[in-house]
């Protein structure tokens, strides 16, 4: 993938309309809860301010379904961005129009301006190339660093970048990078852990994984799906009777391919998802008809983890279990150590992983962990990613000019 990193755009002088993915948790009193993906786009903000940049950054926040809604607005974001600046942030009323201009022709130099929630506008989500237009109106260049965002076609991640000279920021380069890397050239042997409740979302991602991993681990509420299809008793687990047949041929396929897929050999089953539960510990293939497998037992737990500890590149994506709830964390748990003390590459592939290693303060020992969870799954699909594209397309434009 050839796109132009964000050192290398001449921004001297110049206002450069950055996209981010500000999309970050709040609490009802409005309190930014997790400031992770502000602190991401911090890089790409100061190198640009450093060079005598002004920056305008813009993001959507939420699901406002394109009209304005005051749970959503911008400015609980914008200051705690000053506070880690250390400098102030603007903060306009909108993210188009007169006021949006005339904010941004009024910039100087390291000045950083915020526009308004994206997705007031309906024409954000469905890639007006007018809406667009507006967008490019306010600044000189394009800098995309909402990796995050970089599979919607939107026009704030794709149309804009049509308009002016464009940029990919340091996190988007190094969510390409290293998990581009991990899929085309891994250090082998290459371990991928997939997880999560539905088999539906990680078609996609097993089929393709399947013609690069070595080993293939699942687990999760998707894992018995799997399971049932080898002719197992799941009892009331999660199951997509829909599915079975193709659970079938992709075991089929693993085998043919030479990967070894390796599913749950015991787990953790409770009649309730509750944090007072009754568990206990039973072979996969023996849940009774009123219990739910809820978690990967230890000695599943304990496999993944040699697995872990011998693999030269582990991708993970999708908890092993209800991890928010006590009792049934253990097995997400013991994959997160084990990553942690792993010596290879080691990437979480954003969505519900990410979340878990941050809440166990274990993120800042894994090689990378992705920003963008439905981004990283299209990523992990081997899918064109909207946002990516359009920054090749328009890096192709700048030399075909230069």
């Amino acid at each position: 993938m050839q796109v132009l990193a964000v050192d290398r755009l001449p921004v001297q002088g110049k206002r450069v309309l950055v996209r981010v993915d500000f999309n970050v948790p709040m609490n009802d009193a409005g309190q930014i809860t997790d400031d992770t993906r502000i602190r991401a786009a911090l890089p790409t903000i100061r190198n640009l301010l450093d060079r005598g940049a002004a920056v305008i950054l813009m993001s959507h926040l939420g699901r406002p379904k394109g009209k304005v809604v005051d749970a959503f607005r911008l400015g609980p974001v914008a200051r705690r961005l000053a506070e880690l600046l250390g400098r102030p942030v603007s903060k306009a009323d909108d993210c188009v129009g007169p006021e949006a201009e005339q904010a941004a022709r009024a910039l100087s130099p390291g000045d950083v301006l915020l526009l308004e929630n994206l997705r007031f506008h309906p024409e954000e989500e469905k890639n007006d190339p007018d809406f667009a237009r507006g967008l490019a109106a306010l600044a000189d260049a394009y800098v995309n660093d909402a990796f995050g965002a970089a599979h919607r076609a939107h026009a704030s991640t794709e149309a804009v970048a049509r308009f002016l000279p464009s940029a990919a920021g340091f996190l988007m380069l190094r969510e390409i990078e290293i998990m581009g890397r991990a899929l085309e050239k891994p250090d082998r042997p290459f371990l991928a852990i997939l997880g999560g409740a539905k088999v539906s979302d990680k078609i996609g991602v097993i089929e393709n994984l399947l013609g690069k991993v070595d080993t293939l681990a699942i687990g999760g509420g998707m894992a018995y799906t799997f399971l049932r299809a080898k002719g197992y008793e799941v009892g009331r687990s999660l199951l997509d009777e829909e599915r079975i047949p193709l659970a079938r041929r992709l075991l089929e396929e693993a085998e043919r391919k030479g990967v070894r897929l390796l599913l749950p050999v015991d787990v953790v089953i409770a009649p309730t998802i509750t944090a007072d539960a009754r568990t206990r510990v039973v072979p996969a293939g023996q849940i009774p008809a009123d219990q739910q497998g809820l978690d990967i037992g230890p000695e599943t737990a304990k496999a993944l983890a040699a697995e872990v500890r011998t693999a030269k590149t582990v991708v993970w994506n999708g908890p092993m279990g209800v991890f928010e709830l006590e009792p049934f964390a253990r097995g997400t748990r013991a994959v997160a150590m084990a990553m942690a003390q792993s010596d290879g590459v080691t990437i979480i592939g954003g969505g519900d992983s990410a979340a878990a290693v941050e809440q166990m303060g274990l993120a800042d020992r894994m090689t990378h962990v992705s920003t963008g969870g439905g981004a990283s799954l299209e990523f992990l699909e081997g899918r064109t990613l909207p946002g990516v594209a359009a920054l090749e397309a328009a890096a192709a434009r700048m030399e075909e000019r230069a």
